[in-house]
């Protein structure tokens, strides 16, 4: 286990627990007293923690990180499998299957996607993308991290996945911020709003379901909720987020968005279909 913050240790309790032998090595020394404390064996270098595992976890803070480390084991990765579970972009971690490719190791990424107090049971999930052969050889072992599956074997697919659910919980917490901070404009305490607040995640489910359908389908019908209504809506939120003196830019950016679909026709269309205004980039075409 090359990393040991607080996934990396969750990761080694995990592995610990099902019984797997475990070295250890962090980049900043102090790190290892819980992992010893488990029976895992310390090692002085990236290099001596790898020189004999067949099956090396990688968990660091981010790729730059995760380079460098790597570039610390250096040829003592040759022949090994490496899992890379840093949250990486997409783009780097096919960037490192070449890098591993050219240094002659394997390399399988990871994107775990619940706490580290999940880790370990049913409900910590991760995601891994990568050859399908290496990803069988070592999923007995990997399964002690929780429940885990095989999404592909394009090197950046696990790392899609993570930037992807990321994205949905960052902008879903920034509006929970935001919308304490409007109500404390306005004298309402955050206990005031919660249970209020608890009713939305209820309505969830459904529209994640029927947004992820009409996106595959891309087909965008108005016969609930449309893009013209979203436009009135946010512009609403944002006038009053506006007069309670609160930053609106993220409100803005979505407003903006949300009113040149309704100015190029498609008002009517349901919410789902800025999907396609969103995927104009790659596709070169709106709507």
């Amino acid at each position: 286990m090359l990393g040991l913050g607080p996934m990396g240790r969750a990761l080694v309790r995990a592995l610990r627990a099902a019984g797997h032998p475990t070295t250890v090595w962090n980049r900043t020394p102090g790190r290892d007293a819980e992992p010893l404390a488990l029976g895992a064996r310390p090692a002085a270098s990236a290099a001596e923690a790898v020189a004999d595992a067949p099956l090396v976890l990688l968990c660091v803070r981010d790729q730059t990180a995760a380079r460098a480390v790597l570039d610390a084991a250096g040829e003592a990765l040759r022949g090994r499998t490496v899992v890379n579970a840093t949250s990486i972009a997409p783009d780097d971690a096919r960037a490192n299957a070449v890098e591993a490719a050219a240094r002659g190791y394997r390399l399988l990424d990871a994107a775990i996607l619940t706490p580290t107090a999940t880790i370990g049971g049913p409900g910590g999930t991760v995601l891994f993308s990568g050859d399908a052969e290496t990803f069988a050889a070592h999923e007995r072992t990997l399964r002690a991290l929780g429940s885990v599956r095989h999404v592909g074997t394009a090197p950046g697919r696990a790392a899609a996945f993570d930037a992807a659910l990321l994205d949905l919980f960052w902008t879903t917490v920034h509006g929970w911020v935001h919308a304490l901070a409007l109500a404390r404009a306005e004298g309402i305490s955050g206990a005031e709003l919660a249970p209020y607040a608890q009713g939305l995640p209820r309505i969830l489910p459904p529209l994640i379901e029927d947004f992820a359908q009409r996106a595959d389908d891309r087909r965008h019908p108005g016969d609930h909720s449309n893009v013209a209504s979203a436009a009135a809506g946010l512009t609403h939120v944002a006038h009053t987020a506006r007069s309670c003196g609160l930053d609106t830019s993220v409100l803005d950016a979505a407003l903006a968005l949300t009113r040149r679909a309704v100015d190029a026709g498609h008002g009517p269309d349901g919410v789902s279909a800025l999907v396609e205004w969103l995927s104009a980039r790659t596709t070169g075409a709106n709507g």
